[in-house]
């Protein structure tokens, strides 16, 4: 059943339910909101792109070719666990070489500032982290962290990462990638001999090969701890700005509606639709990169 659910969390088109507003409107909302401080900002994929990772539910967008696993799949079936960590090993060094791009950084300053709260992303990867930004919740969980789906405990994944360089000594040069083709969880697409050739590591502690990345999957639910974490953040802010997500996983959608219920302003930057923009203030259907460059 939360399989399924999963499926059709990952498959939903998020589709136009309001037209946005004049450019030069949209933009003048923006702007006040952040001159009277404390925004909550919540970023998606589309702050990434510009990093070199690719989005979701965009035109070019990776679910265009490539469905995420779910958490039962990883959990329940060892092979799919063998395919995640083959493409896996091969996909996360490209993700683990991008770097910050200028809206990560504009976010760091509009922090600084006293302009922002805070930001709640719906990436996994780190990157307003390696940017500077202090208060950031990783509401899907970092690629950054393995942990072990038996004892619990946790390893970093660069140090995983040299664990399977040592077992799989010379699979790294029998592959050849696109790094286009790397999608947004570091999986990419290897033949099934290279998925069956691959070695797993265990986990240091229990001998266990169940490891998962520590992000929340499809069908998972995010930690507790870390939902009441959002819910501060939320409490204190005085109003909402998305930047790059179409908001439709409702991990996301729910910051919206919280919002819309306290009757607090909610700007919405993106260059495709958001779920339920119809509720926002302000609907800014621009380029990111565009809009940074005409706030302050």
């Amino acid at each position: 059943m939360a399989h399924q659910s999963a499926i059709r969390s990952m498959q939903r088109i998020v589709e136009q339910q309001a037209q946005p507003h004049p450019n030069a409107e949209a933009r003048a909302g923006v702007q006040a909101q952040l001159d009277r401080g404390n925004v909550l900002v919540v970023t998606g994929a589309g702050v990434s792109t510009d990093s070199g990772i690719p989005d979701y539910r965009g035109p070019n967008g990776s679910l265009q070719r490539h469905r995420p696993m779910t958490y039962q799949e990883f959990k329940y079936r060892p092979e799919a666990r063998q395919r995640y960590w083959a493409r896996g090993f091969v996909g996360w060094r490209h993700m683990f070489r991008a770097e910050p791009n200028a809206i990560h950084h504009r976010l760091v300053r509009w922090e600084e500032e006293g302009r922002i709260s805070g930001i709640i992303t719906q990436n996994v990867d780190g990157l307003h982290q390696q940017a500077g930004s202090k208060t950031v919740i990783p509401v899907h969980g970092e690629l950054s962290i393995v942990r072990c789906l038996d004892c619990g405990k946790s390893e970093d994944r660069q140090h995983f990462d040299d664990r399977l360089q040592e077992l799989n000594v010379g699979y790294l040069e029998a592959v050849d990638v696109d790094p286009s083709a790397i999608n947004p969880d570091g999986d990419v697409e290897l033949p099934q001999y290279l998925v069956d050739r691959f070695v797993m590591g265990s986990c240091l502690y229990c001998g266990s090969l169940a490891l998962k990345p520590d992000v929340v999957y499809f069908g998972e639910s995010v930690p507790a701890e870390r939902k009441e974490q959002i819910a501060r953040l939320e409490e204190s802010s005085d109003s909402l700005l998305v930047l790059g997500s179409s908001l439709a996983v409702m991990s996301g959608y729910k910051i919206l509606l919280n919002f819309v219920k306290r009757g607090l302003p909610v700007a919405l930057v993106t260059n495709g639709h958001v779920r339920g923009e119809q509720k926002a203030t302000w609907r800014w259907r621009v380029q990111l990169d565009q809009a940074l460059s005409q706030l302050h």
